[in-house]
């Protein structure tokens, strides 16, 4: 059983801190189980953006959290991750959104998926 959302971001926002990065949720989503964005806002118009890795990346399903890059593997412009979290929060009300700024994309995920 993986932890609930709500205590992941909680967790994942003090890591960002410790680490001396801003981060601050900007949606607040299902507490237990609300799917998780994570931005990583450039400073300079770009943004990286992780989201929950597809299950077929998987042969059972892990016990924690797997990441993945959601727009392609070079920083997106912003308006374009805008866009693609409206359009989440769209099908589903349930989502988090955790945005951190870091120019050198540092994201501190502990589990990513190529």
């Amino acid at each position: 059983m993986r932890l609930k959302s709500g205590i992941w971001v909680a967790a994942y926002i003090r890591r960002c801190g410790v680490e001396g990065v801003f981060a601050a949720v900007r949606r607040r989503g299902a507490e237990e189980a609300g799917a998780i964005f994570v931005v990583v806002n450039r400073l300079d118009g770009t943004a990286d953006l992780y989201g929950p890795a597809p299950q077929s990346a998987f042969d059972e399903r892990p016990a924690d959290r797997a990441f993945s890059r959601v727009l392609g593997d070079a920083p997106a412009a912003e308006s374009a991750v805008e866009a693609f979290i409206a359009r989440e929060s769209r099908f589903d009300p349930d989502v988090w959104v955790v945005e951190i700024e870091e120019r050198s994309g540092r994201h501190f995920l502990d589990r990513i998926v190529a």
